[in-house]
């Protein structure tokens, strides 16, 4: 009995995929057949692959930022900045390329003490720049916006 039914249910399966078949199946000019089948393999797009761009580092001081050796020379530069006359030198450069950092300490939101982690890496020193904790969010340019 268990056969009979077991047969029934397979006949029955057969005939539906029968008919979902001619439903798929279309009559083109020419007695020509074609299907439209969703297990067809899709034709990869022309041209290069998409591919996202690396993630940048964060923490970073960018070209032009300034980086001291000590605190006291970043206080120095900020008064020869500001007109005030200043005895000694000061001991700062500015970045010439964009360079990951870590954040040893903060005095303020404009007096870092960062280490660096590329370039020179484990030179330390202060900054002036504003660097927040979280990377801001990514902006979109004309070749990601398609």
């Amino acid at each position: 009995m268990a056969g009979i039914r077991r047969v029934a249910l397979i006949a029955a399966g057969l005939s539906g995929l029968v008919i979902a078949w001619q439903a798929m199946a279309q009559s083109v000019g020419n007695d020509k057949v074609t299907f439209q089948s969703a297990l067809i393999a899709k034709k990869p797009k022309s041209g290069l692959p998409d591919v996202p761009a690396p993630p940048q580092a964060w923490p970073r001081l960018d070209a032009g930022a300034i980086l001291c050796s000590t605190e006291d020379d970043l206080d120095r530069l900020a008064a020869r900045q500001a007109g005030q006359a200043v005895g000694g030198p000061v001991d700062c450069q500015m970045m010439q390329n964009m360079t990951a950092v870590t954040i040893l300490q903060r005095k303020g939101p404009g007096k870092e003490e960062v280490k660096l982690t590329s370039g020179k890496v484990g030179t330390t020193g202060w900054t002036n720049a504003w660097l927040p904790d979280k990377s801001p969010a990514p902006t979109r340019t004309a070749a990601t916006a398609r």
